[in-house]
């Protein structure tokens, strides 16, 4: 149902947002020099930060090295296309420590599923 939570366009879109929120009090303060917007402009930084660190953190947790070999072992056991599709899913998912302590638990093998059933849909039409 709240698929969208993880797709690049939601959070470019919460960054977007964030930047406009931050522009619009910066252009309040200069008219008004009221110190409410100060307030403002550092909850809405902080705020941001919050919401956005977790889908960072995955992305850039990550050496290329370790997505390669991800990529190899999947490699072994599927085709490529899916095997690029669910190591996207993977390391958008899991930051690479979590991803190594759960690497033979059920929960991480029922989300390679998920994952693989995903990529391998052809969508609603």
């Amino acid at each position: 149902m709240f698929d969208f939570l993880d797709s690049d366009w939601f959070n470019i879109t919460l960054q977007i947002v964030f930047i406009l929120l931050i522009w619009f009090d910066i252009k309040k303060y200069r008219q008004t020099k009221k110190k409410e917007y100060i307030v403002n402009i550092v909850a809405t930084i902080g705020f941001a930060i919050w919401v956005l660190y977790p889908y960072y953190i995955s992305y850039f947790e990550w050496s290329e090295a370790q997505k390669n070999t991800l990529l190899k072992t999947c490699k072994q056991e599927n085709n490529a296309t899916l095997c690029r599709c669910v190591k996207k899913s993977i390391y958008e998912h899991y930051p690479y420590k979590e991803y190594l302590q759960k690497k033979r638990t059920e929960e991480l093998e029922r989300f390679i599923q998920d994952a693989k059933e995903e990529c391998s849909d052809d969508g609603w039409f």
